[in-house]
């Protein structure tokens, strides 16, 4: 009960029948962090109270006596040095109070900073509808005290100012402008902040809409097999709804990761491709997929773009190789050791080569495919014929031993 009286001391002051007994000088200073500060009680004189009955309170707790100075009967003083930023941002309670607790007057002291110039000021329109902004209190960040940060814009040359009224969307310091912009003008945007200390501007940043849109995450992600192909998947997706009617460049990122794995590969070569296959996969493995678009060049817009979201992770499983260890597998000795770094080498490249989703990646790492499966079933065929071989000569020299025993 008595915190919430502290506290209304501040937000509403003191009442004008508390004010009557006693008064405190100065009254509500703002000062800055490692400030000093004298403050004096001063009692009504027909109460017939003795100063040195007074005692003082800060934020609850009670002020050592040696930090007080009496100046008369009615008139008490405490000093404080180097005072430390406000507990609360409404202000720290300064109380005089009677011997018996009673309050006599009250007064909020305002320590803190004023504030920094805000910094790194950043905007984006979700599908040139609307407009979020989003910045930085400072280098110093904290000024212990309330401050209000507004953001203001206009257009750039012949514009009213115009104050954003939905803040705290995007986070702490953020305000979002939901609708009424205009396209193909640039506007003027700036971050004020104030308090009872001062008062500080942004740099002022000057945009067009149409330079920092981004949209939703590409919708109807599908991740499926290639076939029998134990490391290949294939990711479809459609484009952003919202942008169907706009002229502009999409661009697409694909992230993908096992399932046993927080670490995420990304390809950046999709261009405008609305669809991907993966390649060099491991075999018999769950994978999820997450997809996401930059909207380049809306109206023939010159700016980079800026990247939506990811889609939701959409999951799917390689199939299992069904490679048997056997007659296929490369039998050990110089040549077949020779064989398999030379393989492995070139399996390296082709991997490093057609990573990605081009269509010349894909083609590439096919051809690669076929190749090695075309060397295997060569290299199986003669090792047949070399087992053949090996069998039937033996037979023949039992027929020519035959022969001549029967001479």
């Amino acid at each position: 009960m008595i915190t919430w009286l502290f506290i209304a001391l501040c937000l509403l002051k003191v009442e004008p029948s508390l004010t009557q007994l006693a008064s405190i000088m100065p009254q509500d200073p703002a000062l800055i962090i490692g400030s000093s500060l004298t403050a004096t009680c001063t009692l009504n004189s027909d109460l017939g109270l003795k100063a040195e009955d007074l005692y003082w309170t800060l934020n609850g707790r009670r002020v050592p006596s040696e930090f007080y100075t009496i100046l008369n009967s009615t008139t008490v003083t405490v000093n404080f040095d180097k005072l430390n930023g406000s507990n609360q941002q409404s202000g720290d309670n300064l109380l005089c109070h009677n011997s018996d607790g009673s309050i006599l007057a009250g007064s909020c002291l305002f320590v803190g900073m004023p504030p920094q110039k805000p910094v790194n000021l950043s905007c984006w329109s979700r599908n040139t509808k609307d407009l979020t902004c989003k910045w930085d209190p400072g280098s110093e960040g904290e000024t212990y005290l309330h401050t209000k940060y507004t953001l203001k814009y206009k257009l750039r040359w012949y514009g009213q100012d115009k104050e954003c009224q939905e803040y705290h969307t995007a986070g702490a310091y953020s305000c979002y402008i939901p609708k009424d912009l205009a396209l193909f003008t640039p506007y003027e945007i700036w971050v004020e902040g104030s308090n009872v200390l001062g008062s500080a501007n942004s740099e002022i940043v000057t945009l067009d809409i149409l330079d920092v849109v981004t949209t939703d995450p590409p919708s109807d992600v599908h991740l499926s097999r290639v076939g029998d192909l134990e490391d290949q998947l294939s990711v479809r997706w459609s484009s952003p709804p919202a942008l169907k009617d706009f002229l502009f460049q999409a661009k697409y990122q694909i992230r993908y990761r096992v399932e046993d794995s927080t670490e995420w590969k990304v390809v950046d070569d999709v261009g405008n491709q609305t669809s991907c296959r993966l390649a060099g996969l491991k075999p018999g493995t769950v994978y999820f997929v997450q997809v996401r678009c930059n909207p380049v060049g809306i109206y023939g817009s010159k700016k980079p773009g800026i990247w939506s979201d990811w889609s939701n992770p959409t999951a799917a499983s390689t199939p299992r190789s069904e490679r048997v260890p056997g007659i296929c597998d490369p039998k050990s000795g110089e040549q077949n050791s020779t064989l398999r770094r030379e393989l492995k080498q070139f399996f390296g490249w082709v991997k490093k080569h057609a990573y990605g989703c081009s269509n010349l990646s894909i083609k590439l790492y096919d051809q690669w495919r076929v190749w090695l499966q075309k060397s295997h079933k060569t290299r199986n065929q003669g090792n047949t014929k070399s087992s053949l071989g090996s069998s039937e000569r033996p037979q023949k020299r039992s027929r020519q031993s035959g022969q001549r025993l029967q001479a």
